[in-house]
C-alpha cells in the first residue's frame, strides 16, 4: 500500500495508514477510518509472502466499497432482529439497514467513522479510540471505546478491545478481515480446511437471526470440530446450510467464561499456511463469502467473487439481546468491557 493513498480527512478528522511489522516479516496495515486491517502480508510453506485478506488500495475505494472489508464492528456486531430490545424496562429502537433488522452497528457502524489514532512505532502497537455518542444509531450512552492492535514476533495479531459506558447499553464488538489464505483475490476458499471449536451452534429462522435455539452439532454439517474442507458440506441441503446460503452461523465456543480458548482455524494446502483463532469471547460466526458477487473491485483491479473469502468473527451471539438464554451484551455504568481476540499464522504441512 501507498501511504500517500491513505492521506485523507473525513468529517474533519485526519485519515492515515499505519503499518505494523516483526522481525519475521510478517506486516499488517491498519487505516483508521472504520478501523480497517488493509492488509495481513504472510509467509506460505517456501517462504513467499502473500497478502491474505480482501480490501481497496486506496482510501476513497474504502468510502465507496465494501464497508466491512476488514472493520471493526460495533456497537452490536452481526445482526438485531427489527432493530429491537428492551433493557431496564424501556423498549429502544436501532437503526434499520438491512431491511427490517439491524446489522452490523446500523447505518454508520463503528466501521464507518474515523477513529483517533495512537501508534507506537517502537512497541508496533497501534491504539484507536473513538466516543460514540448517547443515541448515535439509537443506541443508548456515551461510549467510550478503545481497540488496540499488535503484532507478536510469533505472527501473532492480537486485537483487545476496551468500552465504558455512563448509561446501561449494548456493547458487542468484533473485526471482519475476509481472509483467503491462498492470497487476497486468488480464487475462491472451497479447498480451505476449517475448524471450529464448538460442540453446538445458534440456530438461525429464514432471515439468518438466531431462533433462541442452541443446537448440537453431531450428526450435521455444522460439526467443524476437525479440519474439514469448506466445500464438503457448503451446499448440502441441510436446512441451516440453506437459510444461511451456506456457513453464516455462530457457533458456541468450547470453553469457560471470560477464558481464552482457540476457537476456530483455517489450513490452506496448497500454501501450507494455517491461521488459528483464540479469543475469551463465548461465539465465533463463520462467514464463507456466500454474498460476495463480484460487484467489489479489490486490490490490484481483482475482481471479489462469491465464496472467495471467508470471516472468522469473534462475538457475543447475534440478537442476544432478544434472548435470555445467551450471554448478556448489556454493559452499565462503572463497569468495563474487555475482551481479546488474536489471528496466529504460521504453516503446516498436509
Amino acid at each position: 500500500m501507498k501511504k500517500a493513498d491513505f492521506i485523507a480527512e473525513l468529517d474533519k478528522k485526519p485519515i492515515r495508514l499505519y503499518k505494523l511489522i516483526n522481525k519475521n516479516g510478517v506486516k499488517v496495515e491498519i487505516t483508521n477510518f472504520g478501523g480497517k486491517i488493509v492488509t495481513i502480508i504472510v509467509p506460505d510453506k517456501e517462504g513467499n509472502f502473500t497478502d491474505v485478506v480482501l480490501g481497496f488500495d486506496t482510501i476513497d475505494e474504502y468510502i465507496k466499497g465494501n464497508p466491512y472489508f476488514g472493520a471493526l464492528i460495533g456497537r452490536s456486531a452481526n445482526r438485531i432482529r427489527k432493530g429491537r430490545f428492551a433493557m431496564e424496562g424501556k423498549e429502544y429502537q436501532l437503526t434499520q439497514n438491512m431491511g427490517e433488522d439491524h446489522l452490523h452497528g446500523g447505518v454508520k457502524g463503528f466501521n464507518d467513522v474515523v477513529w483517533e489514532a495512537d501508534f507506537n512505532e517502537k512497541d508496533q502497537v497501534l491504539e484507536l479510540s473513538y466516543l460514540s455518542k448517547d443515541g448515535e444509531e439509537g443506541y443508548p450512552g456515551n461510549l467510550k471505546v478503545k481497540a488496540t492492535f499488535s503484532l507478536t514476533d510469533e505472527n501473532e495479531l492480537e486485537i483487545s478491545y476496551h468500552a465504558e459506558t455512563d448509561k446501561t447499553t449494548l456493547v458487542n464488538l468484533t473485526h471482519h478481515s475476509f481472509f483467503n489464505l491462498r492470497g487476497e483475490g486468488n480464487g475462491d476458499v472451497l479447498d480451505h480446511q476449517v475448524m471450529i471449536n464448538a460442540d453446538a451452534f445458534t440456530a438461525v429462522s429464514d432471515d439468518v437471526i438466531p431462533t433462541g435455539e442452541i443446537r448440537g452439532v453431531s450428526n450435521t454439517p455444522m460439526d467443524l470440530r476437525e479440519l474439514t474442507p469448506l466445500k464438503k458440506d457448503i451446499n448440502s441441503d441441510y436446512e441451516q446450510i440453506q437459510k444461511g446460503s451456506g456457513f453464516d452461523h455462530n457457533w458456541v465456543i468450547n470453553k469457560d467464561d471470560g477464558v481464552m480458548a482457540l476457537a476456530a482455524a483455517a489450513y490452506e494446502p496448497e500454501s501450507g499456511r494455517y491461521m488459528e483463532v483464540w479469543t475469551d469471547q463465548p461465539g465465533v460466526q463463520l462467514y464463507a463469502g456466500n454474498f460476495l458477487d463480484g460487484s467489489d473491485i479489490g486490490k490490484g483491479g481483482k475482481v471479489y467473487e462469491r465464496r472467495t473469502a471467508f470471516c472468522f468473527e469473534t462475538q457475543h451471539f447475534p440478537d442476544s439481546p432478544n434472548h435470555e438464554n445467551f450471554p448478556s451484551t448489556v454493559l452499565k455504568p462503572g463497569e468495563i468491557y474487555n475482551y481479546t481476540c488474536t489471528y496466529k499464522f504460521s504453516t503446516k504441512e498436509s
